[in-house]
């Protein structure tokens, strides 16, 4: 089942689309880190080495009119939130209506390609954010924010993304662990192995339905996009 709306899609990213069936993931994706030439969307992109091999060019990711499309966005989002963010929430709700209509569980990644506090963000005349506003959506993303306070907000989970790229983002590893963040590695080889930072190993390129998996692991990702040629740190070789 297919969504396109002016923020958020479903249904053509090849990896979200593994766990379609019961549970319908839609995503926005944002021009990530400065791209936009207006802000910065990733504030720890530069500790964590990320923004070089950034999934933003994996896939479709690579073609002109896509990153386009998510520089308007960007620019939208960081000139003019309060519209924004009403056509956001619009999206989101046209798309859980459309789930609930079908009999599938709505999931939203509101950071497909971006790293922004949703927590802190409120919707225009409204005293809540769209984890508050829509309940029964199963929201979820990954971030480089160890202590993002997202711990009362029970549908909306976070796994925190490594890098060995500066040694003062690796000492952050710790508050991961302490905030029971599951941690995600972007590994060069397939062939992921068995533990890593003292947590097994489970293969998370199968779906992306992260809010499912066990806690205390290691999240193995197989490095895509311009994240095969780097040599930073950001991603990892066994």
């Amino acid at each position: 089942m297919n969504f396109q709306s002016k923020t958020i899609n479903a249904g053509g990213n090849a990896k979200t689309v593994k766990g379609d069936g019961e549970y319908l993931t839609a995503v926005m994706y944002l021009a990530p880190y400065k791209l936009s030439g207006e802000g910065n969307l990733c504030p720890m992109a530069e500790l964590a080495a990320c923004h070089k091999g950034c999934l933003n060019t994996a896939g479709r990711g690579k073609l002109d009119k896509i990153q386009e499309a998510r520089i308007r966005k960007s620019r939208w989002f960081l000139r003019d939130q309060k519209s924004f963010l009403w056509q956001l929430d619009k999206d989101i709700n046209k798309f859980r209506e459309k789930c609930l209509d079908n009999g599938v569980k709505p999931v939203v990644r509101l950071n497909g390609t971006s790293d922004i506090r949703w927590e802190n963000i409120m919707l225009p005349g409204l005293d809540q954010n769209f984890f508050g506003e829509y309940p029964d959506v199963q929201f979820y993303d990954y971030t480089k924010i160890p202590n993002r306070k997202v711990q009362g907000i029970k549908n909306y989970h976070l796994v925190w993304s490594y890098s060995q790229a500066n040694k003062k983002y690796m000492d952050y590893v710790s508050a991961a662990k302490s905030a029971n963040m599951n941690i995600a590695v972007v590994f060069r080889d397939e062939n992921f192995p068995r533990k890593f930072l003292n947590y097994p190993v489970i293969n998370g390129d199968k779906d992306d339905l992260r809010f499912l998996d066990p806690k205390n692991v290691v999240v193995g990702l197989k490095a895509k996009g311009a994240a095969k040629k780097d040599k930073s740190g950001f991603v990892v070789d066994i």
